[in-house]
């Protein structure tokens, strides 16, 4: 097994990636399954990991603002949608043989460990997978900025952002087919192309801190796997 690149990572996840294309399943025991086999390689290779797992699959707070809901309580039901996605994540790493812990951002002992910063570095330098769930714990920020702060928090080497397609392009490839990939693109650039990546909360702590982040296609054999063990596939958001 090739020596890994990264010591400490975070996997950002979204949840719409737990769901199978086309059912009306909100999450895919089959599909979380195969995630944390893949986990698993990366993480008896040495990798130190962190999850991030957002809750689209059940719930987008943004989507829902404005529907006869305000924004701060639609926000708060979705981040009770990613902790239901982290304990699913965290079923799935048990079953495979893996130990991991749930921290969940909003306080519910009988399910979760509320985020404590020093006891998931504890248990990430004991070689368990911690799963963070609740978002940052406020509204009006996304997943994609909950990986970031983590990230940042925790001293990450990167984050790898699981996707639908093989990287980061200048405009969505599924509708344009001049798309022009990017195998490697600074901070600066993204934000003034305004690449709908990450958002720009996200990008900037990133830039602030020095964390790369690879944004890579989740559907292919082993790309997991193979990313949290530091192989260049798709593309790397980073200092220029």
């Amino acid at each position: 097994m090739p020596n890994p690149t990264y010591k400490r990572v975070v996997l950002k996840l979204s949840g719409e990636a737990l769901r199978e294309p086309g059912s009306q399943d909100n999450i895919s025991p089959e599909i979380v399954e195969g995630m944390a086999e893949q986990i698993k390689v990366a993480q008896e290779a040495g990798v130190e990991i962190a999850v991030v797992v957002g809750g689209g699959n059940f719930w987008r707070g943004a989507s829902a603002a404005g529907r006869g809901m305000d924004r701060a309580t639609a926000d708060y039901v979705g981040m009770l949608a990613t902790v239901m996605n982290a304990l699913a994540v965290q079923g799935a790493l048990t079953a495979v043989g893996v130990k991991s812990h749930v921290h969940s951002a909003i306080e519910m002992q009988n399910v979760a460990e509320t985020f404590i910063r020093r006891k998931a570095l504890r248990q990430l330098e004991k070689g368990r997978v911690v799963v963070f769930g609740a978002g940052t714990g406020n509204p009006f920020f996304t997943t994609d900025t909950t990986a970031a702060l983590r990230a940042s928090e925790i001293g990450a080497d990167a984050i790898f952002k699981a996707t639908k397609v093989d990287g980061i392009y200048d405009k969505d490839p599924n509708q344009h087919a001049d798309a022009k990939k990017y195998e490697k693109i600074s901070f600066t650039d993204a934000l003034a192309q305004d690449l709908k990546v990450m958002d720009g909360t996200a990008f900037t702590l990133c830039r602030d801190n020095d964390i790369p982040i690879v944004v890579f296609d989740m559907n292919e054999p082993e790309n997991i796997s193979r990313a949290l063990m530091g192989e260049a596939i798709g593309s790397v958001v980073g200092r220029s």
